[in-house]
């Protein structure tokens, strides 16, 4: 079973609740929910501290997410949780703040990962937030007994540096997705501010949850 686990939390200390910072009327969160929705997968899980699920809940719910609640700081163990409860094999992880990820590279990038049964894969040269990790769920658990604090707060650290350990796939991005200079990541009030301009002028591409749509249009606004 594949399934997106999508990492979120309210308390960022540069831009405190973005997760629920409004995109055209709904939080944010839910827009990045929207656009995993797109990604082929049997099982989606919004995966939070316990101090975020009554925010969450009702959210998660709309777009049509699970939701599960463990540690704040050890991410590395929610997502082990998350893991067991629902017996997933193979984990498409995906981060809160980026309701531009691109849902077509997502796809790509986990077909490739399945067909080569690699342990961890990502596209590399892709814009700031425009990327999903796809992971086994066998690595994470290896990763859980190993990993310090660092690794267990960001979960993936371990796996690529560590590649005698394990089997990595990190290929430079196909050239339609490519743009290291690009930031569509929602880390601060101006990458917000620059967020809903950007959501805004994507409202009416009918496949705007696609890289190449949101790069054009992105390009043209900034």
């Amino acid at each position: 079973m594949t399934a997106i686990i999508l990492q979120a939390r309210l308390d960022s200390s540069r831009l405190p609740k973005k997760a629920l910072l409004p995109l055209d009327g709904k939080p944010l969160i839910f827009r990045v929910m929207e656009v995993l929705n797109h990604v082929p997968a049997n099982l989606r899980i919004l995966a939070c501290p316990e101090d975020s699920l009554s925010s969450f809940l009702p959210i998660a719910e709309e777009a049509g997410f699970k939701i599960h609640s463990g540690p704040k700081e050890d991410v590395l163990e929610r997502y082990c949780q998350v893991i067991r409860r629902f017996n997933i094999k193979r984990v498409i992880r995906a981060t809160g703040d980026n309701p531009f990820v691109f849902s077509d590279a997502a796809s790509a990038i986990n077909a490739e990962a399945m067909a080569l049964n690699a342990d961890y894969a990502a596209y590399n040269s892709l814009p700031i937030g425009g990327g999903v990790e796809s992971v086994s769920a066998s690595a994470l658990f290896q990763i859980g007994t190993k990993a310090q604090s660092y690794d267990r707060e960001h979960v993936c650290p371990y796996l690529y540096t560590n590649p005698d350990i394990f089997k990595l796939h990190r290929p430079l991005a196909p050239l339609r997705w490519q743009n290291k200079k690009m930031r569509l990541t929602v880390d601060t009030q101006e990458d917000y501010d620059r967020a809903v301009k950007l959501y805004t002028a994507l409202k009416d591409e009918p496949l705007k949850h696609h890289g190449n749509t949101i790069i054009k249009i992105y390009s043209k606004l900034f």
